[in-house]
Formats: structure tokens, C-alpha cells, sequence
């Protein structure tokens, strides 16, 4: 089982908000998931746009889990995932 830490989304028609999940890869964007490991409030102020339980984030990256391109930019720019070049 491929597993993703993705975005889910809420919210209204022009005013989203998102929850950082956990899932399995193959389930749709607003399908059951395995766990919630944070938020991102786009349209809030910049201090209350995002909160991540990081430990629980490094945890599943550890067991495998693949952050898509969206989370891997969150994640970096709140100094959680660095992602390595290929060398």
C-alpha cells in the first residue's frame, strides 16, 4: 500500500482550507484517511496559515510515506522535510 501526506480539502466555494492528511494513495482527495497531521489556511494571516504536528510528520516519512509536491513546499518552507537532490 503506497502511502501520501496530501491535502484535503474544506471550505467553501473561493474560500478553501485544507487539512495535511495521511492516506493511502489510490483513495480519492476527500476520501477516509489514516491520520490528520495539521492544517493550511491559504486566505488566513501569514502567522496563522499553517499548523503541522511535526513529529508525527517525520514519523510517517520514516515508515515511507511521500509527500506530494504541494506538502513537500509547506513542509520546506517550516523547516520539517528537506528534500535531498539525487547526487
Amino acid at each position: 500500500m503506497s502511502v501520501k501526506i496530501r491535502l484535503k480539502r474544506f471550505g467553501t466555494k473561493k474560500r478553501p482550507y485544507y487539512r495535511i492528511v495521511v492516506m493511502d494513495s489510490r483513495a480519492p482527495r476527500d476520501g477516509r484517511t489514516l491520520e490528520e497531521v495539521g492544517y493550511y489556511h491559504p486566505i488566513e494571516k501569514e502567522d496563522k496559515q499553517v499548523k503541522l504536528n511535526a513529529e508525527r510528520i517525520k514519523d510517517w516519512i520514516q515508515k515511507g510515506a511521500q509527500p506530494t509536491k504541494t506538502v513537500k513546499k509547506i513542509l520546506n518552507n517550516n523547516e520539517i522535510y528537506i528534500e535531498r537532490s539525487a547526487e
